[in-house]
């Protein structure tokens, strides 16, 4: 799992049809509690927004984080830091 901060939304009107309705960030990667020059870009799975900071999981794990696993994604925000 990582760490990083939303930093902006992705705005893309042609994708593949499992990701319309799909809301994707930027997100700056944190390392030991410091932000990094590293970027993401993720769905969200549970309405986070510019300047929080987020938790994400990538890889296979992160298609298992959303509704339908069929969606082509490498990486997801699960859980916002409080």
């Amino acid at each position: 799992m990582l760490m990083g901060k939303v930093v902006g939304h992705i705005v893309s009107t042609r994708k593949n049809e499992k990701l319309v309705g799909s809301k994707i960030l930027e997100v700056r990667l944190i390392e030991n509690a410091e932000e990094t020059d590293k970027f993401l870009i993720a769905l969200d799975s549970v309405g986070a927004g510019i300047g929080e900071r987020v938790l994400l999981t990538t890889g296979s794990g992160a298609r298992l984080a959303l509704d339908n696993q069929s969606t082509p994604t490498d990486a997801v925000i699960v859980g916002i830091v409080d």
